[in-house]
């Protein structure tokens, strides 16, 4: 079977069996060889390493990856893959397919069969569902390694930036406190087959073994998070005041930002991951 890294052999294969693009799914297919090289080499795989692949298409990064893994997982959602990637990835033995949504799909139970050590993850994320897929890996307690994905580039610069950007945010804090975010490849929309409207970008999330700040609680802390962005021009005081959900009163809120340093017209996107765990466990004691 030919690589498919290349726009002539992917477009073959997809006449040949009169695939459909869905956009549901969000499918676009890389055919740019220098970019799954920079994907493979980001991900740091060995022949130690079990990969979960999320969304294989019809097989173009996954033949790089089974190439230097150990073991491949891929998780198709789409079933209309299932024949292509039966052909495309024949030659390897390394690799089992699953017809799951990522979302719904046991990772634990793929680690435990796999040695229970940590997973290296890589995918090509359709854009409509980057974030929960990003968020349900992160805040799953399934030993991981490192997730290496192609994400939106607007949906990359959110995960790396710091405060004082305008595209700092709730992802932004939440990926940090999980993992260390690092740019590896900028892609334009050029890259794929089709074309999708705007361009990508390939990041690396090497993963804590312990997050880099301590919090009472963490469901609490990303609570704090996002009331504190739920309305970025009112002040953090206004927008922790104003979330029911948390129970607190202006005074209670006032009085902790006045302990911590913080002016009351402070607002969240100035402040750092460290600043929000102190002010999420200080806050926390106030329930």
């Amino acid at each position: 079977m030919a690589t498919l890294g290349n726009r002539r052999n992917t477009a073959e294969i997809i006449q040949r069996y009169g695939f459909d693009f869905r956009k549901k799914y969000g499918q676009n297919f890389l055919v740019d060889n220098s970019i799954l090289d920079r994907i493979v080499e980001a991900a740091d795989i060995t022949k130690d390493d079990c990969v979960l692949e999320i969304g294989p298409g019809i097989g173009t990064l996954t033949q790089r990856l089974a190439e230097e893994a150990g073991e491949v997982v891929a998780v198709e959602i789409d079933r209309n893959l299932l024949p292509i990637l039966a052909e495309t990835l024949a030659d390897y033995d390394n690799v089992t397919v699953l017809n799951e949504d990522i979302l719904k799909t046991d990772i634990r139970g793929i680690a435990a069969e796999h040695g229970g050590r940590p997973l290296k993850i890589v995918a090509n994320l359709p854009y409509y569902i980057t974030t929960p897929i990003i968020m349900s890996l992160l805040e799953s307690r399934v030993p991981k390694a490192s997730i290496t994905v192609m994400v939106q580039r607007e949906v990359a610069d959110r995960m790396r930036v710091g405060p004082g950007s305008k595209e700092y945010g709730s992802l932004s804090l939440a990926v940090q406190y999980y993992a260390k975010p690092e740019m590896i490849a900028k892609v334009p929309a050029s890259c794929f087959m089709p074309k999708p409207n705007v361009d990508s970008a390939v990041i690396r999330l090497t993963c804590y073994d312990k997050p880099p700040v301590e919090v009472r609680d963490e469901e609490w802390l990303f609570a704090v998070i996002r009331a504190s962005f739920n309305q970025r021009r009112k002040t953090l005081a206004n927008g922790l005041a104003n979330a029911g959900n948390l129970g607190l009163d202006r005074g209670q809120v006032e009085t902790v930002l006045g302990e911590l340093g913080m002016p009351l017209t402070v607002r969240g996107e100035t402040l750092a991951l460290e600043r929000f765990a102190e002010l999420s466990n200080r806050l926390y004691e106030l329930r």
